[in-house]
């Protein structure tokens, strides 16, 4: 006699018949090749005792079978904290597995061979700045049938499904705020030149500079990489010339919250002396002083959203190669960075 409420095991049904417990998953799945004399057997076992898989643990591990990856290469350690949040809760959130990997992208050929190899073992890949504008990469992997999912791809590509905010439009945002407050002569720093992102950013700037009929000046804008260093280093020149700006716009959080390292070693003082703004919404916007007012890109819902269209692909539900462009909303967020220029150092 068999306890009230004690439910049947795959292991009982398998000792019963004889067999083992990967047989009898076979068997009640359909899968694999079983003799008929042994699928009898296990079926007959099955009813006498009155097993019933569970269901659950059978798509759990279905799941588990699901090899994501996520290839890493951005220099900012902010973005890349955003990005493994988001991924790692939407792998949790489906059980899929998530393999994440960090790249060198500096040499075409090494990415060659690195997305060929992968390729051949994992389901499905997730790509963020850099490495989803990789014509390399993407190549190799489009070649092999493997689903791609990019974030933050400022340009769309087929077969490739991209999810991102309008670049542009959330910089015009910002500098328009900049000017609304009253400033005219605003410095800006770019962000890594080989990403279409970074572009969009700029144009953005330029966009509302010209709405306001404000004249845009050249030696007002220095080149940057997305990183701590970079942003230090066009601060450093731009507050270093003899008219310097009263605001700065920085293409990330990184590069703004070392404009603000710079005005501090300087005796200035944010926002008094010098209005600073970012882009991205990282943890370095909160972590400086004055927080940063800055443009919440959601990185980490981009991420976990990246998992979710993999597997409708993965799971047979869309094809490979289908081509999905997702706009996801951007915030202006407004914190201490940004004041009115002090009197006289807003106009040219």
């Amino acid at each position: 006699m068999r306890r009230k409420g004690h439910a049947v095991t795959i292991d009982e049904v398998a000792e019963r018949a004889g067999v083992s417990p990967m047989t009898v998953s076979r068997v009640v799945n359909g899968t694999g090749n079983v003799r008929d004399s042994t699928r009898e057997r296990v079926m007959r076992v099955v009813r006498e005792l009155g097993y019933t898989p569970n269901l659950a643990a059978s798509a759990l591990a279905a799941a588990q079978g699901t090899r994501i990856a996520l290839i890493y290469s951005n220099p900012s350690g902010a973005y890349l904290r955003e990005l493994l949040v988001g991924a790692l809760r939407g792998a949790t959130r489906t059980a899929a597995q998530l393999v994440i990997e960090a790249w060198d992208p500096s040499d075409a050929e090494v990415e060659r061979i690195a997305a060929r190899a992968l390729a051949k073992r994992v389901s499905g890949v997730i790509l963020p700045p850099p490495l989803c504008e990789s014509d390399v990469v993407l190549a190799e992997l489009l070649r092999a049938r493997v689903p791609v999912v990019t974030i933050a791809a400022g340009r769309s590509r087929e077969g490739v499904s991209n999810i991102h905010i309008d670049d542009a439009r959330a910089s015009h945002e910002i500098a328009t705020h900049l000017i609304a407050q009253g400033h005219t002569r605003i410095g800006y720093i770019m962000g890594d030149p080989n990403q279409t992102a970074s572009q969009l950013r700029h144009q953005g700037f330029l966009d509302a500079l010209r709405e306001a009929g404000l004249k845009f000046d050249r030696t007002l804008v220095q080149p940057g990489s997305f990183t701590y260093r970079s942003g230090l280093r066009a601060g450093e020149k731009l507050l270093s010339r003899r008219k310097p700006p009263s605001a700065i716009i920085a293409a990330n959080d990184d590069m703004a919250a070392a404009v603000i390292s710079v005005a501090h070693r300087r005796g200035l003082e944010v926002p008094r002396d010098l209005s600073v703004v970012g882009f991205d919404d990282t943890s370095a916007a909160t972590t400086v002083w004055p927080e940063l007012t800055t443009i919440h890109q959601p990185i980490a819902a981009m991420a976990d959203s990246a998992i979710d269209i993999l597997l409708r692909v993965i799971r047979g539900k869309e094809d490979v190669g289908t081509r999905m462009d997702h706009v996801v909303a951007h915030v202006l967020v407004k914190r201490h960075s940004v004041d009115a220029p002090a009197a006289g150092a807003g106009t040219d």
